[in-house]
């Protein structure tokens, strides 16, 4: 059977056949992203259909296609031309319209991942310098144009510029129910002591999650978390009704100082590997299984009989492992008396720790950020592209219970006793 080929589809796929694997990803990229635009402009022109004017005339049509544009993803940087809309319809106050693509909007040249890759490099070792060598590799060699030594260094700049207006914020229309606080630490390449970076991590009423803070400190010190808490209570920020942390953090003597009202539920992922640390390897994979299941207890009773099980198994070999189980124990059983639905979120600093897993994993083999104040614009851009993927936490609808005092047993709500009355005055007695 024969077929009639159109010529420029011949062509096209000929071109296809003898690329590289990296040049079909690109082209293939290029025509889904195409096609996702068309879509998304037919969508817009479909919904406004009806509406028209006077003369029986379309408000909403289309308008041709923009002058092109090269953006850098993450297979590359291809050229895309994306369908423009008229739209002549005005709102009440008699403004214009206008069509924006979620897609690709006005103006964008790189997508968010790519974004996202510049603080991740920086904190591992590269210079702006090092960019023009890295970049092409990562994403074609037409990368160097959008994202020349002199782009990156403009776009850190603004960074800093950002980060120096979130560091003055007001947090006075605020509120932060849950609270995590970690200390994350990076090396310096123009300076001995490494960058002590204080992260704090929070959740509003509606349980989505909120990047608070990112500050220099040193060596996780109270005074250091003391002139942060101090400084977010002078902005505005109220005492949250639970702090999660590593135990060894200065953060909780400053937390005391500072909110004495918020509760302290201590890390369980640092405490487990504290414990294992103690431990001869060849006990570590019972006695993990061991603290997990404290740490999944369903129950205050049951992780404070579990605890009771790994001290009377462990105690008279390895005291310094039981020890360090037991040290502010009644700290890490906190999260009972808070909606079990939450209790996966309360457990550990996992927000953070994820957010910075990727710099952390070749921090001790790169030369690190080149300065204090990038280091910490970095980490601090690192933390605001990251929060935009941030889930809310479960069963966010008890958050607001949670920050109004409503009590818990062992994740379960607590109905308050109802008022006496005379009635039941007289019975009792």
């Amino acid at each position: 059977m024969l077929r009639v080929v159109d010529d420029s589809l011949r062509s096209d796929n000929e071109v296809l056949l003898g690329s590289s694997l990296d040049e079909l990803a690109r082209e293939g990229a290029r025509r889904m992203l195409i096609a996702a635009l068309e879509a998304e402009v037919a969508a817009y022109i479909e919904r406004h259909k009806e509406e028209r004017d006077e003369a029986g005339r379309r408000l909403v049509v289309r308008n041709g296609h923009a002058r092109p544009r090269s953006v850098t993803m993450g297979c590359g940087t291809v050229e895309v031309s994306a369908p423009r809309v008229n739209d002549r319809r005005t709102d009440a106050e008699g403004n214009r319209q206008r069509f924006t693509s979620k897609i690709l909007p006005p103006y964008m040249r790189r997508s968010p991942k790519v974004a996202e890759v510049l603080p991740v490099l920086y904190l591992r070792g590269l210079s702006t310098g090092d960019f023009r060598e890295a970049l092409p590799v990562l994403l074609g060699e037409e990368a160097t144009a959008g994202l020349s030594p002199t782009t990156i260094t403009r776009l850190t700049n603004e960074w800093t510029q950002d980060y120096e207006a979130f560091r003055r914020r007001s947090l006075a229309d605020k509120d932060f129910v849950y609270v995590w606080a970690d200390g994350v630490h990076f090396r310096i390449r123009l300076e001995d002591d490494r960058l002590c970076t204080l992260v704090l991590v929070g959740v509003r009423p509606d349980g989505s999650k909120e990047l608070i803070a990112v500050e220099d400190g040193y060596r996780e010190s109270t005074e250091s978390w003391s002139d942060l808490l101090r400084d977010l209570k002078k902005r505005g920020m109220q005492a949250p009704a639970l702090a999660i942390g590593d135990g060894a953090l200065g953060f909780w003597a400053a937390v005391r100082d500072v909110w004495p009202e918020t509760k302290e539920q201590r890390c369980w992922v640092h405490r487990i590997a504290n414990v294992l640390d103690k431990l001869p390897k060849r006990l570590q994979p019972k006695a993990k299984r061991v603290l997990h299941e404290i740490m999944n207890a369903p129950s205050k009773a049951a992780a404070q009989e579990a605890i009771g099980a790994f001290r009377e198994q462990f105690e008279a070999k390895y005291p310094k492992a039981v020890a360090s189980l037991l040290r502010d124990s009644e700290r890490l059983l906190t999260l009972f008396d808070f909606p079990a639905e939450h209790w996966q979120h309360i457990r550990t600093t996992n927000p953070i720790e994820s957010t910075f897993a990727t710099v952390r994993l070749r921090q001790r083999t790169t030369k690190g950020a080149g300065s204090r104040l990038k280091g910490l614009t970095m980490a601090y851009k690192l933390l605001d592209m990251a929060q935009a993927r941030w889930r809310r936490i479960t069963a966010a609808h008890l958050v607001p219970l949670v920050r109004a005092g409503v009590p818990f047993k062992d994740g379960v709500r607590v109905e308050r006793d109802p008022e006496p009355t005379p009635t039941t005055e007289k019975l009792a007695a």
